[in-house]
């Protein structure tokens, strides 16, 4: 059985790519890996004592958002495993679909150009991954 790849975030854009990387895997008789990256942000003057306690709320914010956007979609008939991944996003998901027959991205996530077609992840993808890459266009409206 295959694997293929859907790269979440939480936003819409990812949200369509997900159920893109659902109906392809029903299609293909494939499984689907829904990967979520996150990164530490910059904090200033946080005591180091804090550090693991901060990890550990973005682990758990991450785990959550993913499952989220699982039980959103419709999984009947596909097997999806669940992936955290602690790290900019392109490489995460390039290196989830290293031995992907498919890596689904939405055309915007989270990034702060929402009038680009493409953004920064999902090009990084379309140019490293060693699989084909789908990007599904923004969902209109949002």
């Amino acid at each position: 059985m295959g694997k293929i790849v859907a790269g979440v975030d939480g936003s819409r854009g990812s949200q369509a790519a997900l159920r893109f990387a659902l109906e392809e895997a029903r299609l293909r008789g494939s499984s689907v890996t829904a990967v979520f990256a996150w990164a530490i942000p910059f904090v200033a003057d946080v005591p180091t004592g804090l550090l693991p306690s901060l990890l550990a709320d973005f682990r758990e914010d991450a785990a959550k958002v993913l499952e989220d956007a699982i039980a959103e979609a419709d999984t009947s008939g596909v097997e999806v495993e669940r992936l955290v991944v602690e790290g900019p996003a392109g490489a995460a998901l390039v290196e989830a679909a290293k031995d992907a027959e498919l890596l689904v991205v939405g055309s915007r996530g989270r990034g702060g150009f929402k009038g680009l077609l493409l953004g920064s992840v999902s090009q990084q993808c379309a140019h490293h991954a060693a699989c084909p890459v789908v990007i599904v266009p923004h969902p209109p409206g949002g």
